[in-house]
């Protein structure tokens, strides 16, 4: 089993980052293979780093032969997939939306349609905005078709969205925990869609 975790913030070793790999340590403690993304490497280099819909149906040459289109493949390999980013403005971050419009291609293919997501989201504030950025990591992850679930799990309680944490998110001891019980339900939901 793969989990993917994609870090949407512009810093690969900020909040974002550190909460996603306490998802994907519990997944991987569960017996999961972790993979980390951090979009601002994968996007580096593109003429374009933002999709403009130049072609319909999405004809790839924006990011054949490209990190972008290695990533695209393993996601098309994960079973679980966990988005998070910082809160900008209520929402997600650039460099997080970037790297999702440029997946049109993967919508067509349909090659993440029944794939389980979750989602972290940090902000500066307890209530910074994190659950209107959940909700939309959960709306780019429903478009794709895939199976959202939130931080709750049979073991542990009935959650939320999923993980809201306030910088610095080492400190944040509840968003820590609810990053741990968000990888167990990734990973048990994958285990079951296997």
């Amino acid at each position: 089993m793969l989990i993917v975790g994609i870090n949407g913030s512009p810093n690969k070793d900020g909040n974002t980052a550190f909460l996603l790999e306490c998802v994907l340590q519990a997944a991987k403690e569960k017996g999961a293979k972790t993979k980390i993304i951090h979009v601002t490497e994968v996007l580096a280099g593109q003429e374009k780093p933002y999709c403009d819909a130049c072609s319909s149906p999405c004809d790839k040459s924006c990011f054949e032969r490209t990190p972008l289109e290695e990533v695209f493949n393993l996601l098309k390999q994960a079973d679980g997939v966990v988005l998070g980013s910082p809160v900008y403005f209520g929402t997600v971050s650039a460099q997080v939306k970037a790297f999702w419009d440029k997946t049109r291609h993967l919508r067509t293919e349909r090659a993440l349609i029944g794939k389980v997501g979750g989602a972290v989201a940090v902000g500066n504030s307890r209530f910074g905005g994190q659950e209107t950025t959940l909700r939309a990591l959960h709306d780019i992850m429903l478009i794709h078709g895939m199976s959202v679930v939130g931080d709750g799990s049979s073991e542990y309680d009935a959650g939320h969205q999923g993980v809201c944490g306030q910088r610095p998110a080492q400190k944040d001891k509840d968003a820590v925990n609810r990053a741990k019980v968000l990888g167990t339900r990734l990973y048990h939901e994958a285990l079951k869609c296997r």
